[in-house]
């Protein structure tokens, strides 16, 4: 796909401050400190600290009384250290509450099978709907790129039909972050931007010029050009069947509250043979529909001659979580208002049984690095030494289940976005990266490398969003000598999108994720503490805690490149 022009803004001629100033109490950051509070936070008795549990909730606790301890104020609403928000699990109703029917002009309704045609989104409304159908190619809605799949449509009262993923999914100079994976184009945000046209439900279908492994539905013949195994009629049912499994995965399958309770349409995953039908009337096929969806600025939605009957019933179930925010005010009362948000995530993925996901890279390691960084800030207030921004410690919670701690701050913030001046996010400080020649799916776009290669070195992840904060993190880390490498923002293993700095990069806040990499170990009972390289973390944390100083001391603050993301 040809790569639209898009206007760069010109990084401002401000310098960052006297990054060569030794920040205050560094060297209290120390390996025995980090150890200690691993070797807890990891521990068997915390149980892998899932969402939800327990061990979890400890976790919380404790962040919030060492905080508190260490004298940084409360960061979060009502003076507490917690800031609360709701989680969201979905369960699909009976299966007769979900239908669907389809009616092509002066034509009854031909009703359709669960699973082998259709199935609800899981983000779904349990409601119902009937209208035309408007064929909008993606779905998306994006004006910082100035694209629009929705532009001039009158959806008031009609159904959208759109494809999955976005334009140029593969191509590295996508503007839709290159081969990651845009916000924007989730479903969920998809439907957002439907019925915020005035949709009353919506309807999903595989992009077929870009996977031609589509399902098919048992009620229709395969589209034109697909192979007998690409068009078995179980597809979709497969599919269903992974969206709404007979029985309870271990972990449950978490979102955001207020996203979900925002769809109040309902929101069908269709097979192909059953948008073949509906198109039918355009005088075009599904395949050529969606490969002219392929634009740079958005598809003109279609009408297409075809009505659907459907019907979800999906039920919805609050589950309260939190974030754990300490905070130490600037001293300088100008720009005191601004602040510099230093960040990890203490959840992980539980246990199984006796297998313990105990999650000490990912990220107890991020944590207690948190932890020492706020230490040694309080340490340098208490002999009068306070940077001139703010800066916030932040733990947020539930990142192993979409990101949805810090998600939840971008939606609810207790400080104003545009006062943020950048985030450093610790996501896994403690390994080498290592990846194994024939690592599998986990490691899909990676090089193979072993661990020795990597004894010194740390991924730092979102620079190409801002040279600002490269230049930042190269002038914090003079002191420490790490091998800082810039190698992942665009890449099919999706890592740019992984951690908990992709929200505010969302939201047009500089971000960067420091991240010694992915390892064997990674999301596997094998991640405990006794496996952590401390001396290499000592390093890192001191190298944060210098650049998060530089930044909160810095006379300017750091810009994005190009266009400010701000996708709801």
């Amino acid at each position: 796909m040809k790569k639209p022009i898009v206007v760069f803004l010109a990084f401002a001629a401000v310098a960052l401050g006297a990054a060569q100033d030794r920040a205050p109490s560094n060297d209290l950051i120390t390996k025995p400190a980090l150890k200690a509070d691993l070797f807890f936070l990891a521990s068997d008795d915390l149980q892998g600290r899932l969402t939800n549990t327990p061990g979890n909730r400890i976790a919380a606790d404790w962040i919030a009384q060492r905080f508190e301890r260490m004298g940084l104020a409360p960061g979060g609403p009502d003076a507490s250290f917690f800031q609360p928000y709701d989680l969201m699990v979905e369960t699909l109703g009976p299966v007769e509450g979900n239908t669907m029917a389809i009616a092509p002009a002066a034509a009854a309704a031909q009703p359709l099978k669960y699973g082998a045609d259709f199935y609800p989104q899981r983000f779904s409304a349990a409601t119902s709907a009937k209208g035309e159908v408007v064929f909008a190619g993606f779905g998306i809605t994006s004006p910082e790129r100035s694209y629009d799949d929705l532009k001039g449509a009158d959806l008031r009262g009609r159904i959208a039909l759109v494809i999955d993923h976005e334009p140029g999914e593969r191509d590295p100079a996508s503007p839709f972050d290159g081969l990651v994976t845009a916000d924007a184009s989730s479903s969920q945000r998809k439907a957002q931007f439907a019925q915020d046209r005035g949709a009353v439900g919506i309807l999903f279908v595989s992009d077929v010029h870009n996977h031609e492994a589509a399902s098919v539905g048992a009620t229709g013949a395969a589209p034109a050009g697909a192979t007998g195994a690409q068009g078995a009629a179980g597809a979709l049912d497969n599919a269903a069947r992974n969206a709404w499994p007979a029985t309870p995965p271990r972990i449950d399958r978490f979102t955001l509250a207020k996203w979900v309770e925002n769809i109040r349409i309902p929101a069908m995953q269709i097979s192909t043979a059953v948008a073949e039908s509906l198109v039918k009337g355009s005088g075009r096929t599904l395949a050529q529909l969606s490969a002219a969806s392929e634009t740079e600025h958005g598809f003109t939605p279609l009408r297409l001659n075809s009505s659907v009957e459907m019907a979800a019933a999906v039920n919805r179930q609050r589950i309260p979580d939190r974030n754990v925010l300490g905070l130490l005010e600037g001293s300088d009362p100008r720009l005191k208002d601004e602040v510099v948000i230093v960040c990890a995530h203490y959840d992980h993925d539980g246990a199984d049984g006796t297998r313990i996901f105990n999650g000490a890279d990912d990220d107890g390691s991020g944590i207690v690095a948190l932890v020492e960084i706020a230490e040694a800030y309080m340490q340098a207030a208490r002999a009068g030494h306070r940077p001139k921004r703010t800066v916030l410690f932040a733990a947020w919670n539930s990142e192993e289940r979409g990101l949805l701690g810090a998600w939840a701050y971008t939606e609810a913030p207790t400080k104003p976005l545009d006062r943020i001046v950048a985030v450093l996010n610790m996501d896994m400080l403690g390994r080498n990266e290592e990846v194994p020649p024939e690592g599998g799916g986990r490691f899909r776009g990676l090089q193979p490398q072993t661990a020795e290669s990597n004894n010194n070195a740390v991924n730092i992840i979102g620079t190409s969003r801002s040279a600002d904060m490269k230049t930042a993190a190269d002038k914090a880390n003079a002191a420490t000598g790490l091998d800082l490498r810039y190698r992942y923002d665009n890449n099919i293993s999706q890592l740019m999108r992984r951690s908990d700095h992709w929200p505010f990069l969302n939201r047009g806040v500089p971000g960067v994720w420091f991240h010694t990499g992915l390892h064997p170990d990674y999301h596997t009972p094998q991640d405990r503490p006794e496996r952590i390289n401390y001396d290499k973390m000592e390093k890192i944390a001191r190298m944060i805690h210098q650049m998060s100083w530089d930044l909160a001391n810095a006379n300017g603050r750091p810009k994005l490149a190009g266009r400010a993301l701000k996708e709801m």
